[in-house]
C-alpha cells in the first residue's frame, strides 16, 4: 500500500513532516496537488497531522491506476452538489428547519432513511411543482471538482452512475448536464401541478443504492475492486461497502469509518489524483 497525500495547496514543509512521521523514504509527485509517499507506514498521528495542514490522505494499493477501474457510483445531495434538495424545497414552504433536522438525523444514521423520507416528503404536500425548478436554477451548485472529475472518468472509459435518495427532477437534469450513464432516484407524485406529499414507487434508500451498484457492476462484468463509490451520509454505507474503493466526501462520522478515503479539503477531482 502507498500513502497518497493531497490538498488544494500543499505546503512543502507540511508534506515533509508527514513523510517523516510515517517513515517514507521518498516523496513522488503525482500532480501539483497530490503526492505519493513511498514506503510509508501507518502512524497514529497521521490523521491529526494531515488535518492540521488541510491535507487529505489515503492508503492506495501499490500500482493501482484509474484505468484499473470500470465503474464510478456517486450520491447526489451534499456529495455531487452543495445542497440537500429536499431541505431547499421545504424552504419554499417555510419548513426548512423542521425538514433539515430530519435530514441530518437520517444522514447521521439516527433515523431509518425510508421513514425519514416519507416524513419529509409529506411536509411538502401542496407545494407547486415549479418550486423544484426554482431550487435547481437558483440554489443548486456542483461541489468543487465535480466537472473535472466527470471529464477524467469519461476519458478513462469508466461508466458512471448517479444514485440518490433525492428526486428524479434533479438527477435527470444532472445526468444530462454531466453525462452520467445511469441515474436512479425517487419520483415525487404530482397532481394538478402540486406535490401530493408522496413518492411514486419503491423508495431508493441505502440498500437500493447498493443494489443498483451491484447490478450495473455485474452487467459490466466487473469485480468489486474495480468500483469506486462516493457519498456523505449513513444511507451511503451499503454502497461504499459494496465498492472496492469508498470515498467519504465532507462526510458524517458514520460514513468516514467505512471509507478508504475521506475528502475534507480537496474537491471531488481529488479522486482522480489518488490513482494518478
Amino acid at each position: 500500500m502507498s500513502l497518497v497525500v493531497l490538498g488544494e495547496d500543499v505546503d512543502n514543509l507540511a508534506l515533509k513532516s508527514v513523510a517523516k512521521l510515517t517513515g517514507a523514504r521518498a516523496i513522488e509527485q503525482i500532480t501539483p496537488q497530490a503526492f505519493r509517499l513511498l514506503d510509508a507506514v501507518p502512524h497514529d498521528g497521521l490523521a491529526a497531522r494531515c488535518a492540521e495542514a488541510a491535507l487529505d490522505f489515503a492508503w492506495v494499493p501499490d500500482g493501482r491506476r484509474l484505468s484499473d477501474f470500470g465503474l464510478f457510483v456517486t450520491d447526489m445531495d451534499s456529495t455531487l452538489i452543495n445542497i440537500e434538495c429536499i431541505d431547499e424545497i421545504a424552504d419554499m414552504q417555510g419548513l426548512k428547519p423542521r425538514v433539515a433536522d430530519i435530514t441530518e438525523a437520517a444522514m447521521r444514521g439516527e433515523i431509518d432513511f425510508r421513514e425519514s423520507l416519507t416524513r419529509r416528503v409529506a411536509l411538502l404536500a401542496g407545494l407547486r411543482e415549479e418550486a423544484l425548478g426554482e431550487v435547481y436554477e437558483r440554489r443548486l451548485q456542483l461541489n468543487p471538482g465535480a466537472e473535472r472529475l466527470m471529464r477524467g472518468l469519461q476519458r478513462a472509459g469508466i461508466r458512471t452512475v448517479l444514485v440518490s435518495g433525492g428526486f428524479t427532477y434533479f438527477t435527470d437534469r444532472l445526468q444530462q448536464r454531466l453525462g452520467f450513464n445511469h441515474a436512479y432516484s425517487n419520483l415525487l407524485e404530482v397532481a394538478d401541478g402540486r406535490l401530493t406529499g408522496r413518492v411514486v414507487g419503491d423508495i431508493v434508500d441505502g440498500a437500493a443504492k447498493a443494489a443498483h451498484l451491484v447490478r450495473v457492476r455485474d452487467e459490466l462484468g466487473l469485480a468489486p475492486e474495480q468500483v469506486i463509490a462516493a457519498g456523505d451520509g449513513a444511507n451511503d454505507i451499503p454502497m461504499l461497502r459494496a465498492a472496492g474503493f469508498g470515498i467519504a466526501f465532507r462526510a458524517k462520522p458514520v460514513l468516514r469509518d467505512v471509507a478508504q478515503c475521506c475528502l475534507d479539503h480537496r474537491g471531488l477531482d481529488g479522486i482522480l489524483d489518488l490513482f494518478g
